[in-house]
C-alpha cells in the first residue's frame, strides 16, 4: 500500500488574493517597497511563484491591491477628533466626515511608511485608477453635502484631495536626502538644529522667520495637518454659506 505525503495545514490550505494581500503589507511595513518580491512571498506563504502570480498578475499590481485594500481601511476609520468636530457642529457633519477622511489616511501613512509614496503616484500616474476615484468619490459626497454648487464640486474636492494627499505624504516620503528626519528622534534634532538656526538669522532680514522658530522646533505634525483641513473648510463654507 503506497503511503501518501502528508502535508502541513498550511499548504492544504488553498492560497487566496487576500492571503497574499495581508502578507504583502506585512512585508511592505517592516521594510518597505524594496522587500516585497515574490521571494518574499513565496518563503511567507510557503508557496511557490507560479501561484502568486495565478493571483497578482504582476507586482505593481499587487503593490496597488495593498495601496487599495490600506486605503480602503484609512477611509472607514474615524478618529477621536474628527468625531468630537471641535466646531460646536453635531457629530457626522460634512465637515466631521471630511475630517475623518483627512486624519484617516494621515494616521494610515504613519503606520504604513510606503504608502506615501504609493499614494503620491496614484494621484499623479493611475487618476483613473480605482484609489484615486475612492478618494475623490469619499471627499466630493461631502463636498455636495456642504451645499458647494455643483459648478464647483471638481475645484473643491480637487483642493481638499490635493491639500489632504500632498500635506498626508510629504513629511514621509523618502527623497533620498540623508539629512532628511526619519525617527521621531531625528525628527526632534532636525526640529531643534533648524529653530537654531532660524534664531540666528539676520532680525532686519528675517523678522518673521525668527518670530516663529520656537514654534516651528515645537509643532506637532498632525495638528498642523487638521488646522490646514480647518481652514480649507473654513474657506469652502465662507464662499458657500450653508443654506437651511
Amino acid at each position: 500500500m503506497a503511503t501518501r505525503t502528508r502535508q502541513s495545514p498550511r499548504r492544504r490550505q488553498a492560497l487566496t488574493l487576500e492571503q497574499i494581500v495581508r502578507t504583502s503589507v506585512e512585508l511592505l511595513d517592516a521594510a518597505g517597497a524594496g522587500a516585497l518580491t515574490v521571494r518574499a512571498l513565496t518563503e511567507r506563504l510557503a508557496t511557490g511563484p507560479g501561484a502568486i502570480y495565478w493571483h497578482i498578475g504582476t507586482m505593481d499590481d499587487l503593490l496597488d491591491a495593498a495601496t487599495g485594500t490600506v486605503v480602503a481601511a484609512a477611509l472607514a476609520a474615524r478618529p477621536d477628533e474628527a468625531e468630537a468636530g471641535g466646531t460646536g457642529r453635531p457629530a457626522g457633519s460634512p465637515q466631521d466626515e471630511i475630517r475623518g477622511i483627512a486624519l484617516g489616511l494621515f494616521d494610515s501613512v504613519t503606520e504604513h511608511p510606503w504608502l506615501a509614496g504609493q499614494l503620491a503616484t496614484q494621484l499623479t500616474r493611475k487618476a483613473r485608477g480605482p484609489v484615486t476615484l475612492r478618494i475623490f468619490e469619499s471627499i466630493g459626497r461631502q463636498v455636495r453635502a456642504l451645499g458647494v454648487p455643483r459648478g464647483d464640486w471638481f475645484a473643491t474636492t480637487s483642493t481638499l484631495a490635493h491639500y489632504i494627499l500632498g500635506a498626508t505624504t510629504q513629511s514621509r516620503l523618502d527623497t533620498g536626502d540623508d539629512d532628511a528626519p526619519g525617527s521621531e528622534t531625528d525628527r526632534a534634532e532636525f526640529l531643534d538644529t533648524t529653530s537654531r538656526a532660524w534664531l540666528d538669522l539676520d532680525p532686519e532680514d528675517y523678522p518673521f522667520v525668527r518670530a516663529i522658530a520656537d514654534q516651528m522646533r515645537q509643532h506637532d505634525d498632525r495638528e498642523q495637518f487638521l488646522t490646514g483641513i480647518n481652514l480649507v473648510l473654513t474657506g469652502i463654507t465662507t464662499l458657500h454659506p450653508p443654506t437651511t
